[in-house]
């Protein structure tokens, strides 16, 4: 499935993916409500996703699109080549992020690897990114926090948590109770918004 607000571009993405012939394109979106819908209708293998679209950010949207579709992978195609862009695109839970100036050969390889369950990253989006490694955790919280904080935000429950980190469901209760002392938050969307603008879901 393809989700960008160009139509231009859509068809063009199309055309790339069907002369490939391994690739069959099930619907496009133009904007990210009509992307999120299309998605739950028709559950594509892979989702074909711009960063810039009507309806909010993409950004946001690519946790709830991997909870909603676990099976679909999510693939970002931009213009936007800023590494901590790209950062945040990946914490978030997509496998995949291509810069639209990029080779035709290069977003079929990046889609084949995400419908089979395998990473890309635009060669020099990853050369960018090992160079500036994320910060350490923001705010005072202790690395654990940070953990915690992370995969909260990644839509982990507190068990799985606890089960990844090898701690206790009410140790991992009691670092989310801090980590939103410390920061003011009370919901998990605003952990969420927290955690991609400290660019936090990068590791």
């Amino acid at each position: 499935m393809i989700a960008d607000d160009h139509g231009v571009v859509r068809r063009g993405l199309r055309g790339v993916l069907e002369s490939d012939g391994a690739f069959d394109v099930v619907a496009e979106a133009g904007d990210l409500e009509t992307a999120r819908r299309f998605t739950r209708a028709h559950r594509p293998d892979v989702l074909v996703l711009d960063l810039n679209m009507p309806g909010g950010s993409s950004l946001d949207a690519i946790p709830e699109l991997r909870a909603e579709n676990p099976s679909t992978q999510i693939v970002v195609v931009t213009m936007q080549d800023q590494p901590e862009v790209a950062r945040r695109a990946l914490g978030a839970g997509a496998v995949g992020y291509v810069l639209k100036e990029a080779a035709e050969a290069e977003l079929v390889d990046a889609i084949r690897r995400a419908a089979a369950g395998q990473t890309y990253l635009n060669p020099r989006m990853g050369a960018a990114l090992a160079a500036a490694p994320p910060p350490g955790p923001p705010d005072n919280l202790s690395e654990r926090e940070a953990q915690v904080l992370r995969m909260l935000a990644l839509g982990h429950t507190n068990a799985e948590i606890a089960a990844e980190l090898y701690l206790s469901v009410r140790t991992v209760e009691n670092h989310r109770a801090n980590v939103q002392a410390k920061l003011g938050l009370g919901t998990r969307a605003q952990l969420v918004r927290y955690a991609l603008d400290h660019g936090m879901l990068g590791t």
